[in-house]
């Protein structure tokens, strides 16, 4: 078992709902507002479902240039739109801020989440600086707001960074389970929608035992086989596109023929 919300199923997709940039960023559309950015999410919604995704992930990867501190304005935002989208939503969902694991976990608290996802440990060299996130603070939270049961996937090779710690990725992810009380392990792609090196894959699911391991970029329909070989599943959001193409809506046609491959690795 992975976790209880996936039931007996041995192999788990989580799938992406980009929502539109948040107000207050450079590209937040004013003039279709908050409405739009509900739309969007619930037409992805709708066709990731159909598709037969086992979860679904909110996350804010419009809001670039990204922050390692969000703003009161995109919390209350985010939270605004999970908490509409959540009548339609049928499979357990997790949220994500980029990057901040507090405001993360806030918003999984206050919607109801079944996970969340950050970066909870290490140091790293990133394009927002010097990027050293505070996990402590972050599982304290969680305590604190009474959701010891939602579940944290610890991150552990940011994007769009490198880490200073130089401990192989084996070791750092050992360590997470050991030190930080990681519920899951991912590993990642040097940037969204590339993916993860297989041998780092492996090497992470060969050391940590404990825990599930999930592949957290890249994986696509001429991967996941291999993917799947090694990890208990993986989160997927690029290639679930119309083209391929990060920045696009939910393609419903890709989402079908990806989960009928996955059903066949059951």
């Amino acid at each position: 078992m992975i976790f209880e919300f996936f039931g007996s199923k041995k192999k788990a997709v989580i799938a992406m709902v980009h929502i539109g940039a948040l107000p207050g960023t450079p590209l937040f559309d004013a003039k279709a507002g908050m409405d739009a950015l509900i739309e969007g999410a619930l037409a992805d919604i709708e066709k990731l479902q159909a598709g037969g995704v086992d979860a679904i992930m909110f996350g804010n990867e419009n809001d670039r240039p990204y922050q390692l501190e969000a703003p009161a304005s995109g919390i209350a935002a985010m939270t605004a739109v999970v908490s509409a989208c959540k009548p339609a939503i049928k499979v357990p969902f997790g949220v994500n801020y980029l990057w901040d694991p507090k405001a993360s976990i806030a918003i999984g608290a206050a919607t109801g989440a079944s996970f969340v996802r950050e970066i909870f440990t290490g140091l790293f060299a990133s394009d927002m600086g010097l990027w050293e996130p505070d996990c402590a603070g972050a599982l304290r939270l969680r305590r604190e707001l009474g959701r010891d049961d939602m579940k944290l996937l610890f991150n552990i090779n940011a994007e769009f960074a490198s880490s200073l710690d130089q401990r192989p990725i084996g070791l750092r992810a050992k360590s997470a389970v050991f030190s930080s009380l990681a519920d899951a392990i991912l590993v990642s792609g040097p940037i969204t929608g590339q993916p993860a090196a297989q041998s780092d894959l492996r090497m992470v699911a060969e050391t940590v035992s404990e825990v599930p391991i999930f592949a957290n970029t890249g994986v696509n329909i001429d991967n996941v086989r291999d993917v799947m070989s090694v990890a208990s599943g993986c989160v997927i959001g690029t290639h679930f596109k119309v083209d391929g193409n990060t920045w696009n809506p939910v393609d419903g046609e890709r989402v079908k023929r990806f989960m009928d491959v996955v059903e066949t690795l059951r």
